[in-house]
């Protein structure tokens, strides 16, 4: 992935320092970041850490149903011109995983990256390079939920030597590693183990991937977390 960038012309000078790559990619994408939206950007956290305290600060407020994001409309035509988000979610497709409510964030806050079992593949981390070089996110997190049907599948895979049909085999190869290095500590619960160990080492792919995203971690612009969502709780677990 890093070869490719630097062969298109996205170097790390150019992505990190926001020079002439980075603004051409905004450019060809349709963004125009000096139109984003005014209130996205007086409200963007200025660190990983603010960014962090306000994910879950709104966790909080969606367990307590007390929402306050909850008129869609507000600065639709502003939104229209730009987007400013201030923290990427890496989320399993799950219908029943909302990040934007989940968190109680508006549109325009979150830039969601979203796949079956919540990991980042070469496309994904693609994605993830751009929110952070291009729109500026602070914060990086990975996203995992209690009974996960993907982590199920890899679990009976490995366990059971089950054949799963279709493409459904490379999403299992992907979480294989998660649900190995969980069954290795013998947990009581290997679902849920197997479910935050995979958070975990996606949180810790994104953080030493370079040269973007290690590159910002590095220099503390950019922050990464793991996390679970519980469907019947509805609260979100970091991890320590």
């Amino acid at each position: 992935m890093c070869e490719k960038c630097v062969a298109s012309g996205l170097s790390r000078r150019n992505l990190i320092r926001g020079g002439g790559a980075a603004l051409a990619l905004a450019a060809t994408a349709g963004f125009d970041m000096s139109s984003a939206p005014a209130h996205a950007e007086e409200a963007m956290p200025v660190s990983p850490e603010e960014a962090l305290q306000r994910l879950i600060e709104g966790n909080a407020r969606y367990v307590a149903n007390k929402p306050i994001n909850t008129d869609f409309s507000v600065n639709r035509s502003k939104r229209s011109a730009g987007q400013a988000p201030f923290a990427a979610i890496v989320s399993c497709a799950d219908s029943r995983v909302a990040p934007e409510l989940i968190f109680d964030q508006g549109p325009g806050d979150l830039f969601v990256v979203r796949v079956a079992g919540n990991f980042i593949n070469e496309d994904g981390l693609a994605s993830l390079e751009f929110g952070t070089a291009v729109l500026g996110l602070k914060l990086i997190v990975v996203l995992g939920h209690t009974a996960c049907g993907a982590v199920v599948a890899t679990i009976d895979v490995i366990e059971n030597g089950t054949e799963l049909p279709g493409h459904l085999p490379s999403l299992a190869n992907a979480l294989k590693p998660a649900v190995e290095s969980a069954m290795a500590a013998k947990p009581d619960d290997l679902l849920a183990a197997a479910t935050m160990e995979n958070a975990k080492l996606n949180a810790a792919y994104a953080a030493s991937a370079g040269p973007i995203l290690s590159d910002l971690k590095t220099s503390g612009k950019l922050g990464t977390a793991a996390a679970v969502y519980d469907l019947d709780t509805r609260k979100v677990e970091f991890a320590s």
